[in-house]
């Protein structure tokens, strides 16, 4: 991998890792179409501890609140009725569904779940649901003429269930394509959360699952002769930088627009891709591997 190949794979990264368009989908079609060779999982992977720490760094306050709330809760049971000790608790449930079907599906994730018309369509079909979704959310904002707008939840109201809710719409995103914001958000709002508490909890969500699956591959990356590290680690701090715009930048966003651009667009872009491999231009395997 050059340096080149990294400063635009981490730009990649950290544009689209809290959108809901997927990054990893964009990691793989960024490489298929410049004619290089795919990234693979662990880029992408040690990258994400790029875009997590901007995630660690923004939320730094919420977050530091959470762990010591946490923490009192292990040795004091009263504590555990503490919105912020709940909520460390509801983030380990959550965090249950992508930690198990990670592991039973890692070599499904770094193979099959790579072609790309498994990516268009992805695209295509959760583009579909986020837009349903936020309809959904937008028709109980506003309410109608016979209707008074509709309270949705705050996170104050999540629970273990919607929290395991939560946690398998998280896990769908290991399906390129799928967008793990993009997942975990839509089902938020289907749930009847808040744009900006569904987007919360979400990227809270992603935090362990990340850094987890971060440092798994970094470990079998240090044990590999085939890791390019000096572009690897520029591409992750270039993710981080790019990433903390974008979360400020998306917060503020969501609070008074709509999904529908991003759903346009994940399914214009899943179409074009659909028409490329049909018409034999991109083979649905392009750029593999990253050896």
């Amino acid at each position: 991998m050059s340096w080149f190949e990294s400063l635009v794979l981490g730009l990649v990264q950290g544009l689209t890792e809290f959108l809901p368009v997927s990054s990893s989908a964009h990691l793989r079609l960024t490489a298929a179409f410049s004619g290089w060779k795919d990234p693979g999982a662990a880029f992408t992977a040690i990258t994400q501890i790029g875009t997590e720490s901007a995630v660690l760094i923004y939320f730094r306050k919420d977050i530091g609140r959470i762990l010591a709330a946490w923490s009192r809760s292990l040795a004091d049971r009263t504590m555990r009725k503490d919105p912020d000790a709940r909520m460390g608790w509801l983030v380990i449930v959550g965090s249950i569904p992508i930690g198990v079907l990670g592991l039973t599906l890692k070599d499904q994730i770094e193979g099959p779940f790579r072609d790309l018309r498994v990516t268009a369509t992805m695209l295509v079909v959760v583009g579909a649901v986020i837009g349903i979704a936020d309809r959904l959310a937008a028709r109980d904002e506003k309410g109608g003429r016979h209707r008074a707008p509709k309270r949705r939840k705050a996170l104050e109201d999540l629970g273990v269930k919607d929290g395991l809710i939560y946690g398998c719409c998280q896990a769908m995103a290991l399906v390129p394509g799928v967008s793990r914001s993009g997942a975990t958000i839509s089902g938020g709002l289907f749930m009847g959360y808040r744009r900006d508490a569904a987007a919360r909890y979400s990227f809270l969500l992603a935090v362990p699952a990340v850094l987890a699956s971060g440092a798994f591959e970094l470990k079998d990356a240090l044990e590999s002769d085939h890791v390019a590290w000096g572009p690897t680690l520029f591409a992750t701090v270039i993710a981080f930088a790019s990433g903390y715009a974008v979360i400020a930048w998306f917060m503020k966003y969501i609070s008074t627009r709509s999904f529908m651009p991003f759903v346009w667009y994940r399914v214009a872009l899943g179409i074009v891709i659909v028409a490329l491999v049909t018409a034999g231009v991109l083979s649905p395997h392009a750029a593999e591997s990253a050896g």
